[in-house]
């Protein structure tokens, strides 16, 4: 700058010179004068170059600063210098908005006072040891905006010298509080699933994608009941012959469609028995949504189909005499009648009264009179075929049905009747009864009874069941009314 002004100077001088030769009389040369303007145009375009060139420095210096500005001040992370008594010397805008404070009012601040109490000596700390080592630090801390909120703060800290050498703190700041929230609701979720896993009554079991064990409950392991190792074994292994393949499969459709099964087997025991588990798989997939682990919880069901089918004995049988109840025979009155419809041949549905069973009851009591129904039900079940039905229809009453008689109407009076004379005549044998009486002594007796039968025959749907069971008891009043100790036959009344 100073040469382009000392050359400046001298064409101004020459110039005047010039031009006072000339006017002192004395004639100029116009080779001079020629000379003279056209290093005055030389220089001008010289000026008006170096003009453009500081135009292009100071827009070039423009958009630097504003690329810095960007970079800087709108970085998402907040960037700040301190010196070593911990006093802000410089902030970007991304700071005073983390730490909730302008600009301006941000610089000078010590930096610990946006530290929350707990975390000063590990801030501290660190500042030590970056000065110490000149190793870059990070840790996380708990900090506090100027409106009191606190957040998670996420510290890098770099220590660097100023001009006159001083070694200064460079530190930048990132809110994780989103990250810290999302890892503490993981760590509690993780810390769930072990407490539930570790105490459930269910059995967890995570299978790879052949069916291995990677990982057991400690609830499985105990259900197993043996030493032997469980990790890495094939679950399948442990189902029982004639259900595993089903299993398998289910696993293999499980695998291939991400859609889970329940489903029921047997499991064999340590001691060779057999326990009833059910069991749902469901997938666990991983980051990139592929199939990669199935998840299988079971639970021992054995218990659960005793008292099923204990509920089932009681919902169809008789807890005393354990045959059919009322509710059974109806169902079988159905299929029988449904029977008949197809094979054109009657049947026949009988209707059993205990004669003075009632006294035997009041007098011998409650077991007594239990002891005598027991054995009449068995008299019954072993005067009939495998395929009639022998029934308990309540108190000292009886039902049979003999099913698949004869096409013909006489014949099937007589084959009808023939039952019901064999049945009248078991039940009239002498009974030795048995009981205990409330001293504990066993007491066995003799004891005579005999049975009024009522017998009612039907095919196809030509009667409802309950009309079928009317006719039966109308012929067994009619039994009683003839003496008792023997059968009737309906008659229709005129």
């Amino acid at each position: 700058m100073g040469e382009r002004k000392t050359a400046a100077d001298d064409l101004r001088r020459r110039a005047e010179k010039h031009l006072a030769a000339q006017g002192g009389g004395e004639s100029g040369s116009e080779m001079s004068i020629q000379r003279l303007l056209h290093e005055l145009q030389v220089h001008q375009i010289e000026l008006e170059s170096q003009n453009e060139q500081l135009r292009e420095s100071q827009v070039a210096l423009e958009l630097a600063r504003a690329r810095y500005f960007d970079l800087y001040d709108l970085a998402p992370v907040g960037y700040c210098t301190v010196d070593q008594r911990g006093v802000i010397e410089e902030g970007n805008l991304t700071l005073a908005t983390l730490l909730g404070f302008a600009r301006g009012a941000l610089i000078m601040q010590r930096f610990q006072h946006f530290v929350v109490r707990d975390s000063l000596t590990a801030f501290t700390l660190c500042s030590n040891r970056l000065f110490e080592s000149g190793e870059a630090q990070l840790l996380e801390l708990r900090m506090v905006r100027g409106d009191g909120t606190q957040f998670w703060g996420q510290l890098s800290m770099t220590a660097a010298p100023d001009a006159s050498g001083k070694l200064h703190l460079r530190i930048a700041l990132n809110d994780v509080s989103e990250r810290r929230r999302a890892e503490d609701a993981l760590r509690e979720q993780k810390e769930f699933s072990h407490l539930i896993a570790e105490n459930i009554a269910d059995f967890i079991a995570i299978l790879d994608l052949e069916g291995r064990r990677l990982y057991n409950s400690p609830s499985y392991a105990k259900f197993v009941g043996n030493p032997r190792a469980l990790i890495g074994s094939d679950s399948f292994a442990d189902v029982h012959p004639e259900d595993r393949e089903r299993v398998r499969q289910a696993f293999r459709e499980t695998v291939a469609s991400g859609i889970g099964q329940s489903l029921e087997y047997r499991f064999v025991m340590a001691d060779g028995s057999f326990r009833s588990l059910e069991s749902r798989g469901s997938v666990i997939r991983d980051s990139d949504g592929r199939i990669a682990r199935v998840l299988v919880v079971s639970h021992d069901i054995t218990e659960r189909q005793r008292l099923e089918a204990e509920i089932r004995q009681l919902a169809f049988q008789d807890p005393l005499t354990k045959l059919p109840n009322r509710r059974l025979l109806q169902d079988r009155l159905t299929q029988t009648m449904a029977a008949s419809k197809r094979s054109g041949c009657y049947s026949a549905l009988m209707f059993l009264d205990l004669d003075n069973f009632k006294q035997l009851n009041d007098t011998g009591g409650h077991e007594l009179g239990d002891a005598l129904l027991i054995e009449a039900a068995a008299r019954l079940s072993a005067c009939v075929r495998e395929t009639d039905t022998v029934a308990r229809f309540g108190g000292d009453e009886f039902l049979v049905m003999i099913s698949e008689l004869a096409e013909d109407r006489d014949e099937s009076d007589l084959q009808a009747g023939l039952v019901a004379e064999k049945i009248r005549s078991a039940l009239a044998e002498p009974y030795t009864l048995t009981f205990r009486r409330a001293d504990g002594a066993e007491i066995r007796i003799e004891h005579r009874c005999t049975a009024s039968i009522g017998v009612a025959l039907f095919i196809n749907h030509e009667l409802s069941e309950s009309q079928i069971l009317k006719r039966a008891d109308s012929a067994m009043y009619d039994a009683k009314s003839s003496g008792r100790n023997s059968f009737r036959f309906y008659q229709e009344r005129v």
